[in-house]
């Protein structure tokens, strides 16, 4: 893959990624809006984040990270690519039905592992039957997955970055469904609504699988259900994957020691999950679609020995990633209160939920450029079928994580989770750099790399000085409840050409490029 159809294909992934993350935060603002923090949300939140956690540990973390780079190699020789991805679709298919049927069986100990502090009241039995509903999710979801590795390794990102849309509008659709049907109390409404978006979790997911299958069908892998066979390229692709697996379990055991120090303060799973939502808009347009971009082109140019290409798709990845995400660090850490306020604070979300969601968004935000970071450097590992390391180091970021999130919740409560998770991230991507330095060239950042830095550090501070300003000027705006749009409108609109042109002035970036890709 050429560098121009890398960034291509990276604003494939972006564009719709971002559409994803929008609608997403449709999805948000209506469920802050019927169901605000109380215990309808929590339970929600708590049995949707569950199939979500093991997605990413079965597909998204684990099996997709071993499966591209073999499936790549499969079609740069010419081998029989699309038998081993058949096999894969189905050994994986009878897995995770398994584990389906198991996770429903066992709900109340997953809730209990999730969210201990929920047991004893009304949320953990509510949690239990919103997660028995929304567990089959995993299975269609990890078959998507799958899927979408199989097109983005023959250079087909459009269908798996746009699958995600169809959760978000069926989930938009459920709640406004259920908020005209219904003519009662308010705990009644929230009871329905959180009914409807129990349901609407493995209606989605079966969307999804159903949009990526027809796309790997016309792209030539129709694959089907059949009789499960332990082929030696299945062996091979286990014996690379349990590595990973276990890295990306512990990745989620982090997710679930937040959750479970949250869970002990009322109303902070909800505030963690909002903030969450609004620091994964750039970590997914930026991290997610250079990840998924960046692993099928490295698995290539290392199969060819290519290290100088290697480097340079390496460091250009870098480059973008951090010329995007260092400004939406700094904006969060800058605006929360008016960004959570605007895009939440109606119906049954409470001006206390804004503060107490706005100090989680500042607390993420500071961490938002090692999780990319960690995203263009995971690659340099798993392309060369390297998933380890990758493993010790999440080991020692867990114990860290648990450390502060357990250590310090005594002390200054709930913000504790989001604090760990941060400053865990920093240590994660430290850990990452330092184990890539032996991996020769492809893996070393080169000089335009090092002075551009330094000058986006500069800019996203510049832009950082003018939103906190103009801040100040519209305070008095996002009082009033018809023109708080427009003031956070505007805010993020200087903050934006604020950026740019404070970039292009000190050679940050060159607009052009931004141009050249986004045409192209």
């Amino acid at each position: 893959m050429k560098p121009i159809r890398l960034m291509s294909g990276f604003f494939t992934v972006g564009i719709w990624t971002l559409l994803s993350r929008v609608m997403g935060f449709v999805r948000d603002i209506l469920i802050a809006g019927y169901l605000g923090t109380g215990v309808v949300a929590q339970a929600f939140l708590i049995a949707f984040s569950l199939p979500n956690l093991f997605r990413r540990f079965f597909a998204e973390g684990a099996f997709n990270m071993a499966f591209i780079p073999m499936f790549s190699k499969k079609l740069e020789g010419e081998e029989d690519a699309a038998k081993f991805a058949q096999d894969a679709f189905t050994f994986m298919a009878v897995l995770l039905s398994i584990f389906t049927v198991i996770g429903i069986v066992l709900m109340p100990l997953l809730v209990t592992a999730m969210a201990s502090g929920f047991r004893g009241d009304e949320r953990f039995d509510l949690a239990v039957i919103y997660g028995r509903i929304a567990f089959p999710y995993i299975l269609f979801i990890s078959l998507a997955a799958l899927l979408s590795g199989v097109l983005n390794a023959t250079g087909r990102f459009m269908a798996a970055a746009a699958a995600p849309v169809a959760l978000n509008l069926i989930f938009v659709l459920a709640m406004v469904l259920a908020s005209v049907s219904c003519d009662c109390t308010p705990f009644e409404a929230q009871m329905i609504t959180g009914n409807a978006l129990a349901w609407a979790v493995p209606v989605a997911g079966i969307a999804q699988l159903a949009l990526v299958w027809i796309a790997a069908s016309r792209a030539g892998y129709p694959l089907r259900l059949q009789r499960p066979r332990l082929t030696p390229d299945l062996k091979r692709l286990a014996i690379i994957a349990a590595p990973a697996a276990l890295a990306g379990g512990v990745v989620q055991v982090n997710l679930l020691v937040g959750r479970q120090v949250a869970s002990f303060f009322d109303g902070a799973v909800a505030w963690l999950s909002y903030a969450d939502r609004l620091y994964q808009l750039p970590l997914g347009v930026v991290g997610i679609a250079i990840g998924v971009v960046l692993l099928p082109d490295l698995s290539r140019r290392l199969r060819a020995e290519d290290t100088v290409g290697g480097r340079d798709a390496f460091n250009r990845a870098s480059e973008l990633s951090l010329a995007l995400t260092v400004p939406a660090a700094v904006a969060l850490a800058v605006i929360p209160v008016p960004l959570v306020s605007v895009l939440f604070q109606r119906g049954a979300f409470t001006p206390d939920d804004t503060a107490a969601t706005a100090l989680a968004v500042a607390v993420y935000g500071l961490g938002l450029p090692a999780f990319v970071m960690q995203k263009t450097l995971q690659p340099l590992f798993f392309a060369r079928e390297d998933t380890k390391r990758p493993f010790y180091y999440a080991l020692a970021a867990l114990v860290l994580n648990a450390v502060l999130a357990i250590g310090l919740s005594p002390f200054i409560g709930f913000i504790a989770a989001a604090l760990g998770t941060t400053l865990t991230g920093w240590a994660m991507m430290f850990m990452l750099w330092r184990g890539a330095r032996n991996m020769g060239a492809a893996a070393t950042f080169d000089d335009r790399f090092r002075l551009r830095l330094w000058r986006i550090i500069g800019a996203s501070l510049g832009m950082g000085a003018v939103l906190w300003m103009v801040q100040g000027m519209l305070g008095p705006l996002f009082d009033e409840a018809g023109l708080r749009y427009l003031a956070l409108l505007i805010l993020v609109a200087l903050g934006i050409v604020s950026y740019f042109a404070i970039g292009q002035i000190v050679g940050a970036f060159k607009l052009q490029e931004f141009r050249r890709a986004l045409r192209r």
